[in-house]
């Protein structure tokens, strides 16, 4: 039987053992895990990361007891970006396993969240055992008044427990306020719905992205900054004449005419928005980054095209639903269809044109400075 070298790890994914405790990952050592647990305590003395870490030290005590060859490490994450967080705990494991040569791991989680990061461990070493440590409760009411307060307070489970009714609770005064309860359901169905789709897709981390970058070009002054703020403005005021089209024309014949209403009355300032954001690119790549030029060009005229048809398209469905405030007729909704379509199609091809004489201009100018 081969040499076997056991690493005892526990996995702090949020990373607070960095963040209220300011403890740099990795932790190696049981003298190290310990005083990372101590300054944890002091610092948040109800975190369930603190018991993990305890329950770590515990197992690797109990190893050397039993003349095992063992070592005990605490790795950290990210606390706002798991993705990064995911990235940095594969390197600092890389990293753990050079230096303490262990061969086999045990690995102790509070559960939740930090068994997400199983594949990561089980792909750099063997994992022959995992340790879920659960913190016991009072089972009487004031115990469970304790655990329910504290489910409101964690900012992770409060934007759901809270958003959802109070988002809710909002949409019907919303509804009762233009005069239409009866939209009260649909519209918060549509909003509830959304709002899980936002999650389910991750939305939620390419908002944070965005929010980074709109930081980014603020701090680098950058005019994409200016545009980003206009833009944002053009879409508030797309989702207000969305809403309103939407209390003017909708009969309550149905959910896809309210939101073909909606995108119909909002189409025109959102296509602004999007087009106003991507002048800032423009803008700053011509400036800055004239690789990445002809990228931009193209995408406000694509962003033009689908404006267009949009509009066109939904001019001509809606003028067909027969409803009976709607000002566009039958007929002009064809010719709002046809002008949609060779607009859009004009749109698209002027700017592949353009973008493939600004990336010949933008080779030759590449060209010019090697020369030089």
């Amino acid at each position: 039987m081969g040499f076997i070298r056991t690493l005892v790890l526990n996995i702090d994914r949020d990373d607070d053992i960095g963040f209220k405790s300011s403890v740099e990952s990795p932790v190696i050592g049981r003298a190290a895990c310990l005083d990372a647990a101590i300054r944890l305590a002091l610092a948040d003395p109800e975190d369930s990361d603190l018991n993990a870490i305890f329950q770590a030290i515990s197992t690797y005590d109990k190893l050397i007891a039993e003349d095992e060859d063992a070592e005990v490490v605490v790795i950290g994450g990210n606390h706002f970006r798991f993705i990064e967080g995911d990235r940095k705990i594969a390197r600092l494991l890389d990293e753990v396993l050079e230096k303490t040569g262990c061969n086999q791991c045990i690995l102790v989680t509070d559960g939740g969240e930090d068994e997400y990061i199983l594949p990561i461990i089980q792909g750099k070493i063997p994992i022959s055992s995992v340790q879920r440590v659960v913190v016991s409760q009072m089972p009487n009411l004031e115990g469970t008044y304790y655990i329910i307060k504290k489910l409101v307070s964690d900012p992770k489970i409060s934007k759901i427990v809270l958003v959802l009714p109070g988002l809710t609770l909002l949409l019907y005064a919303i509804s009762y306020a233009v005069n239409r309860p009866e939209i009260a359901t649909i519209v918060i169905a549509g909003c509830v719905g959304g709002y899980l789709l936002y999650k389910g897709f991750s939305l939620d981390e390419v908002v944070k992205s965005e929010v980074i970058d709109l930081r980014s070009t603020l701090y680098r002054g950058r005019f994409s900054f200016v545009t980003y703020i206009g833009g944002l403005i053009f879409a508030i005021i797309g989702v207000m004449e969305g809403t309103s089209a939407l209390t003017s024309y909708w009969d309550g014949s149905g959910i896809f005419p309210m939101a073909i209403i909606f995108l119909w009355g909002a189409v025109a300032w959102f296509t602004l928005a999007a087009i106003t954001t991507s002048l800032g690119s423009i803008i700053d790549s011509f400036l800055y980054e004239r690789e990445s030029l002809s990228r931009a060009v193209i995408f406000s005229y694509f962003i033009s095209a689908i404006g267009v048809l949009a509009f066109g398209g939904m001019s001509y469905t809606l003028s067909n639903l027969g409803l009976s405030q709607f000002p566009i007729s039958q007929d002009l909704g064809i010719t709002y269809i046809i002008q949609g379509a060779i607009g859009g199609l004009i749109c698209a091809f002027v700017g592949i044109i353009l973008q493939h004489f600004i990336s010949i201009w933008a080779q030759k100018s590449d060209e010019l400075k090697l020369t030089m």
